[in-house]
């Protein structure tokens, strides 16, 4: 008969898995409200988190201009039909997801993701939901968990895993300081400078060549 011993009660050391997490927008694909601004000239919804650190502040903002403007669900799906990952990001993707486990810990929404993550080649996603009325307005928004990127990398850590984890901008950073390894993907030169301490990566290669060296492969 074959006995499974928990590995602490046993008195062994589990080995370290390694687990990349990525932030979407901004790493992988191009920053979806600032696509829905060039396509309705709204200029607020070009504010990101890039410059408005608290993420409840500007969801509210961005659900207001919504309003104001009658901006609906389905234009907004409509302009995020029409955008493609940054340039190098599907075959980083693909080259990364045959050499680690990938999750993508994101602010967006499921109703914007889909069509993205099928060009990623569908890795998972964690993220939020939004609200909507019978009419296709959005009313409001759901998190999956507040500050569920930190939450998810101590969670997989419980797991012992080793995260190595890679953002751009202020929603990003309790992710890549709780991570073992934090990257900062194409920050501004602000976000950057507060964070010095962090590497730097400016394009895939960069970053592919970093997480080689991260992953020994």
């Amino acid at each position: 008969m074959h006995v499974a011993l928990d590995a602490t009660r046993a008195g062994a050391k589990m080995p370290t898995m390694q687990l990349v997490c990525l932030d979407l927008e901004g790493v992988l694909i191009p920053e979806i409200w600032k696509a829905v601004a060039e396509r309705t000239q709204v200029e607020g919804l070009l504010r990101t988190t890039r410059d408005e650190p608290d993420y409840d502040v500007l969801m509210n903002y961005r659900i207001d201009l919504l309003a104001q403007h009658d901006i609906r669900l389905p234009l907004i799906q409509e302009v995020i039909g029409g955008l493609t990952p940054m340039p190098g990001a599907q075959e980083f993707m693909k080259w990364l997801m045959s050499v680690s486990q990938v999750i993508i810990l994101s602010d967006t929404f499921a109703q914007f993701a889909q069509p993205l993550m099928a060009q990623l080649g569908f890795p998972t996603l964690f993220c939020h939901e939004l609200i909507i009325d019978p009419e296709g307005r959005v009313t409001g928004y759901q998190l999956r968990q507040d500050n569920q990127k930190e939450k998810a990398v101590r969670a997989l850590q419980s797991l012992n895993f080793e995260i190595i984890a890679a953002g751009d901008s202020y929603n990003d950073l309790t992710m890549l300081r709780s991570a073992d390894k934090g990257i900062l993907y194409c920050p501004s030169e602000q976000f950057a400078a507060e964070n010095s301490d962090l590497p730097v990566c400016t394009e895939h290669a960069e970053l592919k060549a970093l997480l080689e060296k991260y992953l020994a492969v």
